[in-house]
């Protein structure tokens, strides 16, 4: 044993160590696909993070649009709004507007607003009368307008309103349509002598004024002429001229005219019927002065009371129905609205429409039962049967007024006469 020799122990030099070991090159095949998964993890979380962020931008600029939009929205109401009020203002001015002028307008209609605005024409040709005088001190006592001016027509005296709001002194006159003329009684003896011979036909018209009267209407067809007739200084009294003073003033001054009554009743109703011209047998001046008052005073009174006579329903009467009937909310008052609906027909008492009202408390019942009915006959005569109570005895409503309800309820031409 002591025979052994030792393993020498031998020094390794750098130079001596082992090659690399035979997988080193198979380590290093394998890093660039390494590296390959380590860029697509880091470009997926780039993606992700670049997602996250633009879906992060994109929600904020949802946010903000939706901001924006809420914000437009409140100030379009807010505009809205404005303009809202800014209309209801003008609607309320509007209304006091038209409520102010409604109001002038109907204070324009009274008569004592109509005077200051009207004019009395007279025709110069008047002024050749000195009874004449007594009109023109009545006007201006009453302190009325009055004017000498030319017209139409001669012998004439008519009337002129003055329109409102008119700058123009001269203009904006409308012309009544009432008009007299003041004749003589000789000067209307001169115009039955043309009337008699235009009559008779085959001759030459006498020149009197007749001519231009009918020329005058022809050209104003809507004019009413009213003719008076006064005696002047002197009348013709059975052929022979009397004075003022004589004691026939009380007579009737178409009996001074010296003619058989027989022709002034031609005359008169000549003129009445084909030229709608009316004759006034007058003693003086005075009386003429009265008639013009008169008239100027009825055409005060015409612009108020023709506005008055408008209704905005005309088949409502006076009374207690101008007031209708307060219907509830609970439905209080309806049964009262149908009765009122039926007393609408002619000739139909609260009584029969009670009874209406009783047998069918509704339009609706009413009409249920029309048409359940099997034939027209029978719906048209319904209500025929129905009691009427009330007075000394008891009576049926009758097929009459029976048919006319039944109109009333189921006609559909808004033009139909239910009477």
């Amino acid at each position: 044993m002591s025979g052994l020799n030792r393993a020498h122990t031998w020094d390794i030099s750098d130079s001596d160590s082992d090659p690399e070991p035979p997988s080193a090159p198979c380590v290093q095949s394998s890093r660039p696909g390494e590296r390959r998964k380590t860029k697509l993890l880091v470009d997926n979380r780039q993606e992700k993070r670049e997602e996250r962020e633009r879906q992060k931008e994109e929600k904020r600029e949802e946010r903000e649009r939706q901001k924006e939009e809420k914000r437009e929205e409140r100030e379009r109401q807010k505009e809205e709004k404005r303009e809202e009020r800014e209309r209801k203002k003008e609607e309320k001015r509007e209304e006091r507007e038209r409520k102010k002028e409604a109001a002038e307008r109907v204070k324009r209609l009274k008569p004592e607003e109509y005077l200051n605005t009207v004019t009395v024409n007279i025709h110069p040709v008047l002024l050749q009368d000195s009874g004449c005088d007594v009109l023109l001190s009545t006007l201006a006592g009453l302190e009325w307008r009055s004017r000498i001016e030319e017209h139409n027509l001669t012998h004439t005296i008519s009337w002129g309103r003055k329109l409102p709001h008119s700058e123009d002194e001269d203009g904006g006159v409308v012309e009544e349509d009432q008009v007299l003329m003041v004749v003589t009684q000789m000067e209307f003896v001169d115009m039955m002598m043309s009337i008699k011979q235009a009559l008779i036909g085959g001759c030459e018209e006498a020149e009197s004024l007749f001519q231009p009267l009918c020329e005058y209407l022809n050209r104003n067809k809507g004019t009413v002429v009213s003719l008076l007739v006064t005696r002047g200084q002197y009348f013709q009294c059975g052929g022979s001229r009397c004075d003022d003073g004589d004691e026939d003033d009380e007579v009737c001054p178409r009996s001074q005219l010296g003619l058989h009554n027989i022709e002034i009743e031609e005359v008169l109703v000549y003129l009445e019927i084909y030229k709608n011209v009316t004759v006034h047998f007058l003693f003086s001046w005075q009386e003429v002065t009265n008639h013009v008052c008169a008239v100027t005073k009825a055409l005060s009174k015409r612009p108020f009371r023709t506005q008055q006579d408008v209704t905005d329903l005309g088949f409502c009467v006076d009374g207690l129905w101008a007031g209708g009937v307060r219907v509830e909310r609970s439905g209080r008052g309806l049964s009262q609205v149908w009765t009122r609906q039926i007393q609408q027909l002619n000739r139909v008492s609260i009584a029969m429409a009670t009874a209406v009202k009783t047998a069918y408390p509704s339009p609706k019942l009413l009409m249920q039962a029309y048409e359940s009915a099997a034939s027209e006959e029978e719906r048209c005569g319904l209500l025929a049967d129905l009691t009427v109570r009330g007075g000394a005895k008891e009576r049926r409503i009758g097929p009459e007024l029976s048919s006319r309800v039944h109109r009333l309820m189921t006609s559909q031409n808004p033009e139909l006469v239910l009477d």
